[in-house]
């Protein structure tokens, strides 16, 4: 699986951003996919996660509530609807398996200016 993200952009406080992963080969729609973050720093986390049909999701503490994952395996997309930012959500934003197991693309900044 290959992967490039995009919708990053610099946003205000309470404001959202949704942000895309696109993904190559064949494989995208039997993996469990997730999204990370890595903030200027700090060592890149775990955000949210979907399963391979988009029947279950989980996400981090920090993000519950705000943020909603979802995917289209006909599209070979998964997206990242974020609300009500926080200026703490600034990172870099990337997507993988759940395990990390692609290799990384080079992400997508999200800014959040208080």
């Amino acid at each position: 699986v290959q992967l490039v993200e995009s919708g990053g952009g610099l946003v205000q406080a309470g404001g959202s951003l949704r942000l895309s992963c696109a993904a190559s080969g064949s494989t995208f729609s039997i993996n469990t996919m997730a999204w990370y973050r890595q903030a200027p720093g700090k060592q890149r986390e775990w955000v949210a996660a979907i399963t391979s049909g988009g029947g279950s999701t989980i996400y981090a503490d920090s993000v519950k509530g705000r943020f909603t994952i979802s995917r289209d395996n006909a599209k070979n997309m998964m997206y990242l609807q974020m609300n009500s930012l926080k200026p703490e959500d600034t990172a870099v934003y990337y997507c993988n398996t759940y395990g990390g197991e692609a290799a990384w693309g080079q992400g997508t900044q999200v800014t959040v200016s208080s």
